[in-house]
């Protein structure tokens, strides 16, 4: 693995496994989410809801428009208690902050970027600011669309077309992508990289697992500098999860316990407060099975050799939650009874660390085991630490 190399180099094509789709969009912090919520039973009875999760107990406030939104309208909180709003007409994406005021929503609005698409990248670490992507055929643009002053900002012209999105500095400024370069810039395998958006876009390699492999980084926890990506490496034609080290000079490791037979994983929370111990961090991970059926969780540790499963809560919204520093993996949820509830997860303790077995040429498929009921799981109550 290159870590933070400073120099750029071509990379490269397509597929998008980043976390799934969840609705439930969280800061960095934790400390609000933001979802497109149904107020009825309506198909145009959509609109905005913000949750605020740092309190002894989770609430939601809504915040409806004038008239409802679209069903693909885009979401993201900001610490300050206000929600970007995304809203696209007539080849313009429009964006909007909203914010609560008494019994109707405020609105400010920020202006609009000519394209046809424009994708929100996660939220950002000083919670403040917001990003966006406008892929085109040669080049993605890097947008600023809140945060910047005078409506969105093009910060960079990134060559290649570019998809993820994870931040690895807590002032905004280094920013992951995975890209695909055109067959005009030489082509090949998607790779990522780091744009820093401080210096007009700069481009630098991040991840070549190998010269031919397909390498997305997924997230990365910036106490730690625990790494999860996707990559065809070990095995060509299988996109497979591994973990590394941001900075480190030790290879990516693909352990079998993070392949499961006829399922995707995806990671979505890792513990944080982990200052320099990577290995100790719990990651949670959204399991799903390629045949169909609702989706579980995955909980492990680098030091461990094996991935405990557990059953999902009831309304659970999918991909979405968040650790505290003591492990402890909180769960948005909406059931009839709950509309704003955060079941809570104890992560288990890791035992002595257990090697993984070497792997060799043809590893026999793991199988999926049947995750443990949630109410069989240690859980905390509504109430108990974050």
């Amino acid at each position: 693995m290159t870590a933070l190399a400073t120099e750029p180099t071509p990379d490269t094509p397509e597929m998008p496994p980043r976390p799934p789709h969840t609705g439930c969009v969280l800061t960095m912090d934790a400390s609000y989410a933001a979802r497109l919520a149904r107020h009825g039973a309506g198909e145009d009875s959509w609109f905005p809801e913000r949750w605020t999760l740092d309190g002894p107990e989770p609430y939601a406030v809504p915040l409806p428009g004038p008239q409802p939104e679209e069903p693909g309208t885009a979401v993201l909180p900001l610490t300050d208690g206000r929600v970007l709003i995304q809203r696209a007409a007539a080849g313009r994406q429009m964006f909007s902050l909203l914010y609560p005021t008494g019994p109707g929503t405020g609105e400010v609005p920020l202006g609009a970027v000519e394209c046809k698409e424009l994708t929100l990248l996660p939220p950002a670490p000083d919670g403040q600011c917001a990003y966006a992507l406008a892929v085109g055929e040669e080049s993605t643009a890097v947008w600023q669309v809140s945060g910047a002053g005078l409506g969105p900002e093009l910060l960079a012209e990134v060559p290649g077309r570019c998809s993820g999105g994870v931040w690895l500095s807590r002032e905004a400024r280094l920013l992951a992508l995975d890209r695909a370069l055109p067959e005009s810039a030489g082509g090949g395998p998607v790779k990522t990289v780091v744009v820093d958006l401080d210096r007009g876009g700069e481009v630098s390699p991040l991840l070549q697992v190998a010269e031919d492999s397909e390498d997305r980084l997924l997230m990365a926890d910036l106490d730690s500098g625990l790494i999860l990506l996707r990559s065809d490496a070990p095995t060509p034609g299988e996109l497979r999860l591994g973990w590394g080290v941001l900075g480190s000079t030790l290879p990516i490791r693909f352990p079998d316990s993070l392949r499961l037979a006829d399922c995707e994983l995806t990671p979505f929370a890792i513990q944080p407060g982990q200052s320099l111990m990577p290995e100790g961090c719990a990651v949670a991970l959204h399991v799903e099975s390629t045949e169909g059926g609702a989706p579980w969780l995955g909980l492990w540790r680098p030091s461990e050799g094996r991935m405990h499963q557990v059953a999902a809560p009831g309304g659970w919204l999918p991909g979405s939650g968040f650790f505290s520093r003591e492990g402890v993996l909180s769960l948005p949820y909406v059931t009839e009874d709950q509309p704003c509830g955060l079941a809570r997860l104890t992560t288990p303790e890791s035992g002595p660390e257990q090697r993984e077995p070497k792997e060799e040429s043809a590893p026999p498929e793991p199988a999926a085991a049947r995750p443990v009921p949630l109410a069989q799981a240690p859980l905390g109550g509504r109430g108990a630490d974050r």
